[in-house]
């Protein structure tokens, strides 16, 4: 690893920091805080579609609330860079800033879009080595296409995850837009793969996590109706059984406004696990 800069925060550290990647095969970039004294824990936070490891450690204001409940934040960017596959860079919602945390089947990608290997393995293991977190006291939140990827990863992996969160995520992706998008591109045209990359598919198929997931979402959001679908996902968990806490937040919109007024909750939430 290689540490890019450094600022003393709320008497911790927020960091940016670029290693080789062997999943992905390209060198990648994440930043973190850790807090002066002990670590309790550490939330793997996925950002969103245009994103980059630079939005939440800037924009949340998570660091003093981080600072107080003794926990480390690791911020991965949100796809591989430096390359140039089909289409990579011709939209926001698919390709570079919007791997949505698959492992990409398809020509070119799967060489490199390893983003679930990524975040379930590499830096999993990176939190462990490099920061000295056990293995029990790590946990995943993320915001919209950051959302589904802690869903869907926290889902397939929960023994790996202590808790899981997410603000306003792309719960069924497979009958959105932006996910058909994304999963055609990355996966190709077998369904069968698309379904394993969906929350509320994957609860409909039985996966389950032991504890309760927590949702943040704002009714102002204008990407709710069209794109997000929380309610399928809290349809789909009363059918299956997965406990999962659905709070609408009146006149919240899709921002870091939104985040940032609520990360406190999420935060404490998550120490409740560590």
């Amino acid at each position: 690893m290689t540490l890019l800069k450094t600022h003393k925060n709320f008497e911790g550290k927020t960091q940016f920091w670029e290693h080789s990647a062997h999943t992905t095969k390209t060198q990648m970039k994440f930043s973190t805080f850790v807090p002066s004294g002990a670590i309790n824990g550490c939330l793997i936070w996925l950002s969103g579609l245009t994103c980059n490891e630079e939005n939440f450690i800037t924009k949340a204001g998570a660091q003093a609330h981080l600072s107080s409940l003794g926990i480390m934040v690791i911020c991965p960017d949100t796809s591989p860079r430096g390359l140039t596959l089909p289409l990579e860079h011709a939209a926001d919602d698919f390709g570079s800033g919007a791997s949505f945390y698959v492992n990409a089947t398809t020509e070119g990608y799967k060489d490199h879009y390893q983003m679930m290997d990524y975040i379930a393995l590499e830096i999993y293991d990176l939190v462990q080595e490099q920061f000295s977190v056990p293995k029990n006291k790590i946990s995943i939140c993320g915001h919209s296409m950051g959302g589904h990827g802690a869903l869907i990863i926290g889902l397939r992996e929960p023994q790996k995850f202590c808790a899981i969160s997410a603000f306003a995520p792309i719960v069924h992706p497979t009958v959105v837009p932006w996910g058909k998008k994304a999963l055609l591109g990355y996966l190709g045209e077998d369904l069968s793969t698309w379904a394993m990359n969906d929350a509320t598919e994957l609860v409909l198929k039985g996966h389950k996590h032991s504890q309760e997931i927590l949702i943040d979402q704002g009714t102002a959001d204008p990407f709710l109706e069209k794109q997000l679908l929380t309610e399928h996902f809290k349809e789909a968990c009363k059918t299956s059984g997965q406990q999962v806490k659905v709070n609408l937040r009146e006149g919240y919109d899709h921002s870091y406004y939104f985040i940032s007024t609520f990360i406190k909750s999420h935060l404490e939430f998550h120490s409740r696990f560590y």
